[in-house]
């Protein structure tokens, strides 16, 4: 029972540990104020209503583009590095004590001990069952 616990508690830290450094890009495409595609780990495709940009700035006369592009990155932790050498003499002292208690948590017995097994019944001088009886009639 033990190993399955920390086997379970060491697979869901190494996911958190996972998701917690992983960063990833969300794209998002709009045409007007509708938004037409979104796409995760690569450039959204879009609606193929863009508008191309003229060859030379000088022409004054330009249409304005309907569609926007948005860009939603989130970012994972770099640094996983703890410092443990600020802890407190009172800190590091709780700690050593919480992990010994921890590790004998579980420890069980490996048979059933029972201190009565080397005591033997007192012998029976008088039946105190019969002495004891009252009949009501």
């Amino acid at each position: 029972m033990k190993q399955v616990i920390h086997k379970t508690m060491s697979l869901l830290m190494a996911f958190v540990v996972l998701f917690s450094t992983m960063s990833f890009t969300i794209n998002m495409h709009y045409c007007g104020d509708n938004l037409v595609e979104t796409a995760i780990f690569h450039k959204a495709k879009g609606c193929g209503m863009e508008m191309e940009k003229p060859p030379t700035e000088s022409c004054s006369i330009t249409k304005k583009n309907c569609c926007d592009d948005k860009q939603l990155v989130i970012e994972g932790q770099d640094e996983l590095k703890l410092q443990f050498d600020k802890l407190t003499f009172e800190q590091q002292q709780f700690v050593a004590s919480f992990v010994y208690t921890y590790i004998n948590l579980f420890e069980g017995l490996d048979k059933n001990v029972s201190s009565y097994e080397e005591y033997k019944p007192p012998l029976v001088v008088k039946q105190i069952f019969k002495i004891d009886e009252t009949y009501l009639i």
